[in-house]
């Protein structure tokens, strides 16, 4: 896939005029979307800063979430590919040239692309992962989790974090070594005892790579030793120890040529060859008579060769299947017991160590208390003053910690968010007091006074149930985490749309019978327009002059 690839029935939005934002990374520049739910073909091309979707209820406002969400590894269903359509595909490309698609057919496979290679779904993932976030419509409910609580505390405090999480893990080590030696003195004993067996059967036959074959080869001699001297005798006999034999007739064919060779250079170079010949017969001659008398049969070297094949062979059974698996299986022993005695050895000293470490675990637990202690008070201030603004001017929130009887994976205490939206009444945990749309504003607050981990950050309706002020106040949010970050969201508040810096209208037709989902950027009068409708649903003189005002509001800062 490349950005050039575009579909003849694509409408493209052009690129907006970029406003000035600073993204920690690169932004979303461009999101192509084929026949996912009521979109058929849509093509978008974004830039940084403040971006809103905007359309009547039912609109499809929600399908551009669900595009990028696909791209965060969200489950696909099937039933969001477009009715009678194969399958449906997203593509997101950034600002660095980076481009992520995942396609989904209605046979339910899915198959995610980075760059156009296929990556698994975790790659994906953890790619998106980096540079974009979503906060659904009902993703507040993950500040109810106590470890999502603690882990906004700890995001100001990850030096001290990083330093008990290091002895903590150290201080496991060591106390789940020490457990298992203590547990299993029996069954080590057990093991060595096998393992010292083991490397002395291998050690005392000391195999050497290769030698099988030498030995098969001396076994299928010394097994023929009557057939090897048979047949060195019945060649003597025929070269040179028979009444008639070759060294004879090789002699005689020599004095033949004496007198031909005197008158005639071919026949003395025959002759000279002939008897290069008879000198080497008389050389092998020599050499059989050796072998003939030599191969007597030899029981004790026969009897030896198959003891060792055979002591071989029943270790390769044993630790084989192959003499280089015997050897690799005796160095793995050899190992395994060193590690063994060792473990002897430490057991008397390992317990101290353990005892070390765990002081060592609770002062860094002191350490990180204490920065959370520290962070806790300014943060939750900074909370307090946005929440305040977003409708709940009597709001009160603090982080409570809770000391646990022993060390965690997280500390020394818990953390708990305690809060209440109403004068008079007393502090309680976030998850037994909250409604879900204090929890919205809560996780507005979060995110614009934390920022986001991610480059791109996408809100989906997290601002309903809020209006007049309130909605002032989140757009005002919303506009300084875009200074940052590059932010989009899906509202029907007209305050945050006048916010926006870029504008998108959602709008459903139908078209041949079939319903279709588009999106388009406003231009300034279209913009009013639409602010009107969500202001007051219509366009009259009054609507627009209300629209007109509200995008006349100066940005608050």
């Amino acid at each position: 896939m490349t950005r050039k690839a575009r579909s003849p029935r694509a409408a493209t939005v052009t690129s907006p005029p970029a406003v000035e934002a600073a993204p920690v990374g690169p932004a979303l520049a461009r999101l192509e979307v084929r026949n996912l739910a009521t979109i058929e073909s849509l093509d978008l091309d974004f830039a940084p800063g403040f971006s809103v979707f905007t359309g009547e209820t039912g609109a499809g406002k929600s399908i551009i979430v669900d595009a990028l969400g696909l791209l965060l590894g969200a489950r696909a269903n099937t039933d969001l590919i477009r009715t009678g359509e194969e399958g449906l595909l997203v593509s997101g490309f950034w600002q660095d040239e980076e481009i992520a698609s995942r396609r989904v057919t209605t046979q339910g496979r899915s198959t995610a692309r980075l760059d156009g290679e296929v990556v698994s779904l975790r790659e994906l993932q953890d790619w998106a992962q980096r540079r974009l976030t979503i906060h659904w419509q009902h993703s507040a409910v993950s500040l109810l989790s106590p470890a999502n609580q603690r882990a906004l505390l700890d995001r100001q405090v990850p030096g001290e974090l990083q330093g008990y999480q290091e002895a903590y893990r150290t201080w496991q080590e060591a106390r789940e070594r020490l457990e298992t030696l203590r547990a299993t003195d029996r069954e080590r004993a057990r093991q060595l005892d096998l393992l010292t067996f083991q490397a002395q059967e291998i050690a005392q036959v000391a195999p050497q790579i290769g030698e099988e074959e030498p030995l098969q080869a001396d076994l299928m001699r010394l097994s023929n030793l009557d057939t090897i001297a048979q047949g060195a005798a019945g060649a003597l006999e025929l070269l040179s120890e028979a009444e008639e034999n070759a060294t004879g007739y090789l002699a005689e064919a020599v004095r033949a040529l004496n007198a031909s060779a005197r008158y005639d250079e071919t026949s003395a170079q025959l002759q000279v060859e002939l008897r290069t010949a008879m000198e080497s017969v008389q050389a092998i001659v020599g050499e059989l008579r050796n072998v003939a008398e030599s191969s007597a049969p030899d029981p004790e070297e026969l009897a030896r060769v198959e003891g060792r094949l055979g002591t071989l062979s029943k270790l390769r059974a044993k630790y084989g299947p192959t003499l280089d698996d015997v050897l690799e299986f005796h160095a793995g022993v050899e190992q395994e017991l060193a590690l063994l005695t060792r473990d002897e050895q430490d057991a008397g000293t390992l317990d101290a160590e353990v005892s070390h470490l765990r002081t060592l675990v609770e002062q860094a637990g002191r350490c990180l208390d204490e920065a959370r202690t520290r962070r806790a008070g300014p943060l939750a201030a900074e909370l307090v003053e946005v929440i305040r603004q977003l409708g709940m001017p009597h709001a009160r929130l603090e982080f409570l910690p809770t000391p646990h009887p022993e060390p965690t994976a997280h500390g020394l205490s818990d953390v708990t968010l305690r809060f209440t939206a109403n004068p008079g009444e007393e502090l309680a945990p976030l998850s037994d007091v909250a409604s879900g749309g204090e929890l919205s504003r809560v996780m507005l607050a979060i995110s614009t006074v934390l920022g986001a981990d991610t480059p791109a950050v996408v809100f989906d309706e997290v601002d309903a149930g809020i209006g007049g002020g309130a909605a002032l106040a989140v757009a005002a949010q919303l506009g300084r985490l875009a200074r940052e970050r590059q932010v989009f969201v899906v509202t029907h508040l007209a305050q945050i749309a006048a916010r926006a810096d870029h504008h998108y209208k959602v709008e459903k037709a139908v078209e041949g019978g079939r319903t279709v989902s588009r999106v388009r950027r406003l231009v300034p009068a279209e913009r009013l327009e639409e602010i009107a409708r969500m202001l007051s649903g219509n366009t009259s003189d009054a609507a627009l002059k209300h629209a007109r005002e509200l995008l006349d509001v100066p940005h608050v800062s």
